[in-house]
């Protein structure tokens, strides 16, 4: 199961996964960051196969699925993370798009550091992070990534090219050191590993879904995001009521009339609507 053939013989993904998650074991252990993918539900069963202590966690962006959020609540030892702000209300993507004053774009994903990024500080986090889903990362295989504010104060130190082929990030930024054990596994390898463990997933990967996350994500494609208004319309009135919002947070009259203009332009670019005064756009 899981067997590679590589220039060096043959590698079994599984065991050289269990063997990552083993090397890199802190005392207190791992933070899993779980978000209900068929990736987090891969890394969750190698950690519980390696016999690490871990505590997985899902940090709730209140634009998934529901039927993802359903699957997570469903299994009881995950712990269910509501990200707050330093007053402690609870940080939501209809009150992050008021606060920023412009809807999250491919460039500008304030989101993911408020819903994603937040928890965990100081913590070794595993992900579920996969070259096959990441052409930049793949570039940089068996290598430990230390990310720097400044792209160019970034620094690449290679690892030893053993049987484990460890890859690790360190990210400064987030206070963050984040362990991927299955960094070159293939969709393939994924669903070959689900398979032959009897692993429960969330239902919408048998509805034809390839990847799930949230809702009107601006890094999906336009047809992605369309389909998925259609299926859940209630969330596309809450994009158009929080673009409302922000635009109240306007001193002055913007060209835009509506959250509905803006959710078009969120949607098609700007070649359909008119661009927020003061607000950067997608070229900039």
């Amino acid at each position: 199961m899981l067997i590679e053939n590589t220039l060096f013989g043959k590698v079994n993904k599984v065991e050289q996964a269990i063997q990552r998650l083993k090397s890199f074991e802190p005392p207190e252990g791992y933070r899993l960051a779980y978000s209900g993918g068929k990736d987090s539900v891969v890394i969750k069963r190698l950690a519980e196969m390696a016999g690490v202590k871990f505590e997985a966690h899902y940090s709730c962006t209140s634009v998934d699925p529901p039927e993802l959020v359903r699957f997570v609540k469903a299994d009881k030892t995950v712990h269910f993370d509501i990200p707050k702000d330093k007053s402690g209300k609870p940080i939501t993507m209809w009150n992050l798009i008021a606060n920023n004053t412009m809807p999250p774009t491919r460039l500008v994903r304030y989101c993911c550091r408020y819903l994603k990024e937040s928890q965990g500080e100081g913590k070794i986090t595993v992900t579920g992070v996969r070259w096959a889903e990441s052409t930049g990362r793949k570039k940089n295989q068996d290598l430990i990534n230390i990310f720097a504010k400044d792209k160019e104060d970034r620094m690449l130190l290679s690892l030893d090219n053993d049987d484990s082929r460890r890859t690790v990030e360190m990210c400064y930024r987030m206070k963050k050191t984040l362990l991927n054990p299955i960094i070159d596994w293939l969709d393939e390898d994924v669903w070959e590993f689900i398979k032959a463990e009897n692993i429960p997933y969330c239902s919408l990967y048998d509805e034809g879904y390839k990847r799930l996350g949230c809702i009107g994500c601006p890094m999906a494609g336009v047809k992605e995001r369309e389909r998925a208004f259609e299926r859940y319309p209630k969330y596309k009135a809450n994009y158009i009521r929080a673009f409302e919002k922000m635009l109240n947070q306007y001193d002055t009259k913007p060209e835009w009339q509506s959250g509905e203009e803006v959710f078009d332009w969120w949607m098609y670019g700007e070649s359909k609507t008119k661009v927020l005064e003061n607000q950067i756009s997608l070229e900039d």
